[in-house]
This record gives structure tokens, sequence and C-alpha cells, in this order.
């Protein structure tokens, strides 16, 4: 999976998905619903393993646990977790995947194809569509004439494991560094979850938060600042010093964001931070070619302040 095309080339605004389907039962009659998954985030896709039972298992979506190439990987029944019941109508998938440096397992009905779409075709669920799937929808998509929904796997995982949540201990070190000076950080980040999560971390830190909820609105505040700035003839530092964003994002990715603020003779001494669950070592290259100046996992959240703090003042040197 991880060796496709897609994965070689940055700021597209392209990514791949792997679509996959869940075979519902309703009361007026089985109904299929198809929903999609980032191909960077796929290890592989194989068939139902022997399971063993997990003692104290967090959700009852939690079907127990297998082995795989000597690593026990959790099994997370997707139907049970949206709240719905699965038609057993064949053998079910399983799709292993890894993020935020972590891999689990979920259970599918079947798997389809892997499809290769544009951001811009991605579009911002309505909050009617997020309350129907457990607020566990980031993006809608239509392919070949039906609607994809992209799911928010770290939502899920995080849901699962509550206890997880990062130290908050050196963004208040920080604090006590920068506690007279006003830094501003643009952030973008699809996820709600996310996106509150991050900023209360450089909240924490004593950064201005500015969020945005894609990489398109992000560099529509960008442009708007920069103008201001010429126009007050004042320095957009007045405006903006750092932006941390996401990488999977509707409309504009994070890659996409960076190239274009890179390409910009005014925005381009912003530092960018890009902060996703698919930085990993593989993917660590893509980042550099649009040239992000920092990359963190969002398993490492308690190294983004002091990262961020560290690019401001190199810059300011």
């Amino acid at each position: 999976m991880s060796e496709t095309k897609i994965l070689l080339e940055s700021g597209t605004n392209e990514l791949e998905i792997v679509e996959f389907y869940l075979d519902e039962m309703r009361a007026n009659g089985d109904y299929r619903g198809y929903y999609g998954i980032n191909v960077a985030k796929v290890l592989e896709i194989i068939q139902m393993p022997e399971l063993t039972e997990m003692p104290e298992a967090p959700h009852e979506s939690v079907l127990g646990a297998f082995t795989l190439r000597n690593e026990v990987i959790p099994l997370i029944d997707l139907a049970g977790w949206l709240g719905k019941t699965r038609a057993g109508k064949e053998p079910p998938k399983v799709i292993v995947t890894q993020f935020n440096r972590t891999k689990s397992a979920f259970l599918v009905s079947g798997v389809t194809r892997i499809h290769r779409i544009g951001w811009q075709e991605v579009e911002a669920p309505t909050n009617y569509v997020s309350a129907l799937t457990v607020n566990s929808i980031t993006g809608v998509v239509k392919i070949s004439g039906r609607i994809t929904f992209i799911l928010d796997m770290e939502k899920i995982c995080m849901d699962l494991n509550p206890e997880d949540e990062p130290d908050l201990a050196p963004a208040h070190a920080v604090r006590e560094t920068i506690a007279h000076r006003e830094y501003r950080v643009l952030l973008a980040d699809d996820s709600t979850m996310a996106r509150k999560m991050i900023a209360n971390i450089l909240t924490s830190a004593g950064f201005r938060v500015q969020t945005a909820e894609n990489g398109e609105l992000a560099l529509q505040y960008l442009l708007k600042a920069k103008a201001k700035a010429a126009e007050e003839g004042c320095s957009l530092d007045r405006f903006v010093n750092l932006v941390v964003t996401d990488i999977e994002m509707p409309s504009m990715d994070g890659h996409t964001l960076t190239r274009r603020i890179k390409e910009d003779g005014v925005l381009r001494r912003l530092p960018v931070i890009l902060c996703s669950s698919i930085i990993s070592e593989t993917l660590h290259h893509k980042g550099m070619a649009v040239g992000a100046d920092a990359q963190i996992s969002k398993a490492e959240l308690s190294e983004l302040a002091p990262r961020a703090l560290r690019l401001l003042e190199t810059q300011a040197d």
C-alpha cells in the first residue's frame, strides 16, 4: 500500500484513498454505505483473523486482538463503533492501519478499490452528517456517482483511548519563556477534536492561536494578513508568526498549503510545522520537498510548543 506513486509526490493537493463499505441492517432492508481512508494509513487488508478476547476492552466495538508479524493488534468493529448493525452477507475484511505510530485494525464488510482524488473534491461534512456518524467524518467526496465518507480514524482511536492525551508540562515551560511576547500562530486542521486539542496546547504555552478548518481557508487568512501588513506599512509578524498545519484536509491539504507559503515572496519567511498522524520516516521526505521547517507526529504533540519556540528564536537570530 505504501509504495503507490502518489506517496512519492509532494504538494499536488491529491491523495489516494482505500474505499470500503459497510453493509448495514435496517428495518426496511439492508443498506450499503461507502467510506474511505488515506492509503498512507493502510498497511494491508486481510481476512478475518483468529481473535483473542481483550480483558476490560474500552468499548463494545473492540472485538478482541490478533497477532500479526509478532505484534498484537486490536480489532475494532467499525459498524459497531458507528452505532450500526453490520449485515453478515459475506465474509468481512480487516483493514490494518498505522497512524500516530500505532497499529490498529478495523472490521469492514468489504473493500472496493483505491481511488486517486484531489482534495478540492472533498467537502467538509455538514453538522447533520457529522451527527449521524458519531462526529467521525472529516470529508465527503463523490466517487463513481456515489457518496463516500472519509473517516476520522484518529478521533475513533482517541475516543477508545482517552488517557492518551498529550503532556502539557512542556507547553507550560514554554509559557514561562515567552511570557512577555505575543507570538501568533495560525493553526489549520479539519478535525474539530484535533483542532481543539492542538489549540489548547499552544494556548497553554502562551501563543495566540487563530484556527482554520482547512488549507484553503488558512491560505486566505495569510493572504489577507499580507495585504493588511502592506496597507499599514508594517511587518507580517504583527498578524502571524508561525503556521501549524495538518496534512489531510478538504479543499487544500497541508503539503500544498506549505508549498504555496514557501513560493510566496512575503509568506515564505513564516516557519511552517506539519503536524499530522501520517508523518513517519517513510513520508518525511514529502514535507521536506515542499519546504516544511519541522514535522511532528500527532503522537508527539508534547513536542509541538518547544519546537515552535525554537523555530521562532532561530528566525529572530
